[in-house]
């Protein structure tokens, strides 16, 4: 065993330098720990072959081929490739440099290149899968990273993509520039009838769902106000079902929430200023809420907080109080950071956040795996360690069930089979 395990090693060594990924055919792996999407387990063993799951159980019950490449980690747990619900791959982290200049100042062939980047980081982080929600003036590139992963040229998660996503007229920035000019937003503007047709060319030119902004910083004081009537947002979702693709919505208010989620919205992004009657609608509905912790924290620190030394500023007492507010009423969380706001990569710092606002590890463990996986309709692909489903898979050393930060550690990381860090 030891002999196979160091060859692969070998192999993949070498693979990596190159830039390119290495795949055997059938894997057997084992760890102390593994957890399916839903409960952990001890001494199970999981079966891979080709780009699926055949097998996984208890290592009594699993015959090991002649032919599989054995993997085994001591203290380490075996689990579902992590899911990323909220990520922007042609953005990185605002203290590196600011919104408007990353969308007005780099040209979108920069911005895709650097995104190739973002999205290899964010594989070998553990994340199999990422919903990148927006490109953020930079076009249809979100589609062409899609292509170029799928296509194995550059390695990354598997992705859906909203392409440029929509936004009521007058209401989105780059703003604050002299009007004479033509100054390329962040989305694309859209009202009334003319959203049907924006949703249906958005869809033709390759996004899998369509994300709107149900609320933005547009009020008379520049206060967060909703942008979308109800009618607006249930003719959205109207045709954007009639392609079996889900609308998402950009909501922090509890009004625009509201609003979004009648309108049959899949999930709330932000959600910021939810209230007892949107959390009970939002239960009612089964709308999923992505709470995108690590931004609003990532922001505060960037504009002077110190985080630890300073008292918690009002918009995360706010965050927190909404966070429980939202587990106490029985609200579906799933785990979405707006990674790109922060280093991609970093994606497990929502999670630890997650845990310092109030949710149980193992709970983290299932909105980041099996509650994203049916939130973002793949559940019957991905999700869990189940035979049949792809072969994404992650190995961390520990129990992050017990320590959420073990996610950090890395061992192994594996999308359709293919082994993409060992």
């Amino acid at each position: 065993m030891l002999t196979s395990v160091k060859n692969t090693l070998i192999a993949l060594a070498c693979v990596l330098f190159f830039g390119q990924s290495f795949s055997q055919s059938t894997y057997y792996l084992t760890a102390p720990l593994v957890f399916d999407g839903e409960e952990m387990h001890r001494e199970w063993a999981v079966l891979v072959q080709g780009n699926k799951i055949i097998a996984a159980g208890p290592v009594s019950g699993i015959s090991i081929p002649e032919n599989a490449v054995r993997i085994n980690y001591p203290n380490a747990t075996l689990m579902p490739g992590l899911i990323e619900g909220h990520s922007h791959m042609l953005l990185y982290a605002y203290n590196l440099k600011d919104w408007d200049s990353q969308v007005l100042k780099e040209t979108d062939a920069y911005r895709t290149v650097r995104a190739t980047v973002h999205a290899r980081e964010t594989l070998l982080a553990g994340f199999t899968t990422a919903r990148d929600l927006g490109s953020e003036g930079a076009g249809y590139a979100d589609v062409a990273l899609k292509k170029a992963i799928d296509d194995n040229i550059v390695p990354g998660p598997r992705l859906l993509v909203a392409g440029r996503a929509i936004v009521a007229t007058g209401s989105y920035g780059p703003k604050g520039y002299d009007h004479d000019q033509q100054i390329m937003l962040g989305a694309e503007p859209a009202d009334g009838n003319d959203l049907a047709r924006v949703v249906r060319d958005q869809i033709g030119k390759g996004a899998d769902l369509i994300k709107v902004y149900a609320d933005y910083r547009w009020g008379l004081n520049e206060e967060t106000k909703p942008t979308f009537t109800l009618n607006e947002l249930k003719l959205i979702n109207e045709v954007t079902q009639s392609s079996g693709r889900v609308m998402v919505a950009h909501a922090k208010t509890s009004e625009a929430i509201r609003r979004a989620v009648l309108a049959g919205a899949a999930t709330i992004e932000h959600g910021d200023l939810l209230d007892a009657e949107t959390c009970k609608l939002m239960k009612e509905l089964g709308t999923v809420y992505i709470p995108t912790l690590a931004a609003t924290e990532s922001t505060t620190r960037y504009k002077g907080w110190k985080k630890g030394t300073e008292p918690e500023p009002e918009n995360i007492q706010v965050k927190k109080k909404n966070f429980k507010l939202a587990m106490e009423s029985g609200v579906l969380i799933g785990m979405g950071g707006d990674v790109g706001v922060f280093p991609h990569g970093q994606n497990v710092l929502e999670m630890e956040l997650m845990v310092n606002y109030g949710m149980k590890p193992l709970q983290v463990l299932k909105a980041a795996t099996s509650v994203n996986a049916k939130a973002f309709k793949l559940d019957r692909e991905i999700g869990r360690i189940q035979p049949g489903l792809k072969a994404d898979i992650a190995i961390f050393s520990g129990n992050p069930s017990v320590n959420i930060s073990d996610l950090r550690k890395v061992l192994l990381v594996m999308k359709d089979g293919v082994v993409y860090k060992q």
